[in-house]
């Protein structure tokens, strides 16, 4: 693992494989070591919270996990169309990402 990742936060994902295939969500996290990224209100899971100093109440709560790199993918801005991520390098060697359908910067 450990590969550049093209995905960022910020950027808005469709999930494309697992029980919420379909789903736009923005990215809150990237974790390029173990190449997942975490994305707002989808993929769900419950987790056990012991009571603590902060939350006294403890009980059950739903916290977004980690999805795989490769189960999401880019939406572009402007065509609003789920996209692979091309890099343009500029005459000055500044890269910018764009749509590889609409050839628009992301």
């Amino acid at each position: 693992m450990g590969k550049a990742m093209k995905i960022k936060k910020g950027d808005t994902v469709v999930i494309i494989a697992g029980k919420d295939r379909g789903k736009r969500g923005k990215v809150l996290r990237v974790v390029p070591k173990t190449g997942k990224v975490i994305v707002e209100g989808l993929n769900i899971v419950k987790k056990h919270q012991r009571p603590t100093q902060e939350a006294p109440q403890g009980g059950v709560v739903e916290t977004p996990a980690p999805i795989d790199r490769s189960n999401v993918q880019v939406v572009c801005g402007s065509c609003r169309k789920p996209t692979r991520v091309g890099v343009k390098v500029a005459d000055d060697g500044e890269r910018t990402r764009i749509c590889k359908k609409c050839g628009a910067e992301l």
